[in-house]
């Protein structure tokens, strides 16, 4: 039953999602309107659609595990990526789509339901949010590339859609069509709530809650020149239930009501205690500053997250994909494995460029000594001793891992580079790995 209803969820969130963004349109037949041009019913629409479709993006940013819980929170953020782009395309056609007709009173419209409105006061925000708009999805889709730090880029993400989403609201209420029509006012008032409501939750519901639920650094650990092992313990609590694999937003020695929080994989294993460990590779911003970081010091966390797990899975084997700081999560779900006497066969593929950015080697060893659990090691710059694999962990290497039998029954878990899932992915679809026995989570997308 629960895996039919796990099945069902999927469906069931794009239509909810659909039912929230038509609501617009459905209301706007319903209104008693004069009857106008088909082209000028089309570019309404089009705007009606595009300011639905950007109050819902603020829900689908906002962590709401009771919605990306049974997605993935990573297939939430593409999907909040990719509808932010249709938004903005509905919203810059919008305008040009209109057959204008600006001017004086005209016998065949008394009551101006046809005339577009030249006032510019009542034009002047959709004009500003139609400006802003272009330039807030680009910086949206290359903040990566650009060299600030990711707090900043969350801060002015935030306040920004909620300006545009003000300005929206106002062009909406005053320029549109529908704009004297009570009903649609109502609804652009609930939906608009709905949105501003999401952004309290996350800057302040979720850190007043954290407040109550603090943890410490119980151990900071330099496991190779850039990777650390950071791990946190209860603070008046007994901790939070998760499955291996999942991840957390991780804040440590700043206020919980402070933009100062990054995901991180958790490493540990639940059977393992109520301490959560994280693997982190120092990557700039809180990354470069862990030397500094002692043990007793503040955190908080909002999670867990993801369905990187393979916790009521029934596949005889579970193949496990890692490149560099993706083995993060793995190691979490091998831990968890070992501690409950797991009788699933495991493999664990873990490439990386160099040898002493291999991790945890005599951990995944000594599983590997267990007899259930295969350790291959990949390295891009072996040394002249290695006598592992050597290459990219890419589809020409797993197609020699692992054999059909196991392409046919096999669980396979993936987390990495972008490139190497992709290759990975595509490798295991050519060979038949349904869709449901490949798991994987992306905050990267080529």
């Amino acid at each position: 039953m629960q895996a039919r209803l796990g099945s069902l969820w999927p469906p069931l969130l794009i239509l909810l999602y659909l039912g929230v963004i038509c609501l617009p349109l459905l209301l706007s037949w319903g209104a008693a309107m004069a009857p106008r041009s088909f082209r000028n019913d089309i570019a309404s629409g089009l705007g009606l659609l595009a300011f639905a479709m950007i109050l819902a993006e603020f829900v689908l940013s906002g962590r709401f595990r009771s919605g990306s819980g049974g997605l993935g929170l990573d297939i939430t953020i593409r999907f909040h990526q990719l509808m932010a782009r249709t938004a903005l395309a509905f919203a810059v056609l919008h305008p040009f789509m209109y057959r204008w007709l600006p001017g004086p009173h005209r016998p065949w419209d008394p009551t101006r339901q046809l005339t577009l409105t030249t006032d510019f006061s009542e034009l002047v925000t959709g004009i500003l949010a139609f400006l802003l708009l272009p330039g807030f999805v680009i910086l949206s889709m290359k903040h990566d590339d650009l060299d600030y730090r990711y707090e900043i880029w969350r801060l002015v993400h935030g306040l920004g859609a909620l300006l545009i989403a003000g300005l929206l609201l106002h062009h909406a209420l005053n320029a549109g069509r529908y704009s004297a029509d009570p009903v649609m006012v109502w609804m652009w008032g609930a939906m608009t709530a709905v949105a501003g409501f999401s952004l309290f939750a996350v800057y302040c519901l979720k850190p007043a809650y954290q407040v109550m639920h603090r943890w410490r650094v119980a151990a900071i650990d330099r496991l190779t020149p850039h990777q650390w092992a950071v791990t946190i313990t209860p603070d008046g609590h007994s901790g939070v239930p998760y499955k291996a694999g999942q991840f957390v937003w991780l804040n440590i020695g700043h206020v919980p009501f402070s933009l100062a929080e990054n995901p991180f994989s958790i490493s540990s294993a639940p059977s393992g205690g109520p301490d959560l460990s994280f693997l982190i590779k120092e990557a700039g911003d809180f990354t470069s500053q862990l030397d500094q970081i002692e043990a007793g010091e503040k955190a908080y966390i909002d999670g867990p997250h993801g369905t990187l797990t393979v916790a009521g899975r029934h596949e005889p084997g579970i193949a496990l994909i890692a490149g560099g700081v993706g083995v993060a999560p793995l190691l979490g779900i091998l831990r968890e494995c070992h501690l409950t006497d797991d009788p699933r066969q495991r493999v664990l593929v873990y490439g990386n460029r160099t040898e002493d950015q291999i991790v945890c080697r005599e951990e995944t060893e000594a599983f590997a000594r267990s007899g259930k659990t295969r350790v291959i090691h990949v390295l891009r710059e072996p040394g002249a001793d290695w006598r592992g694999q050597r290459g990219v962990v890419d589809a020409d290497l797993i197609e020699r891992v692992f054999d059909q039998s196991q392409f046919e029954t096999w669980l396979f878990v993936l987390c990495g580079p972008p490139k190497m899932m992709t290759s990975v992915e595509e490798l295991l679809t050519s060979k038949g790995v349904a869709a449901p026995r490949i798991l994987s989570e992306r905050f990267q997308y080529d």
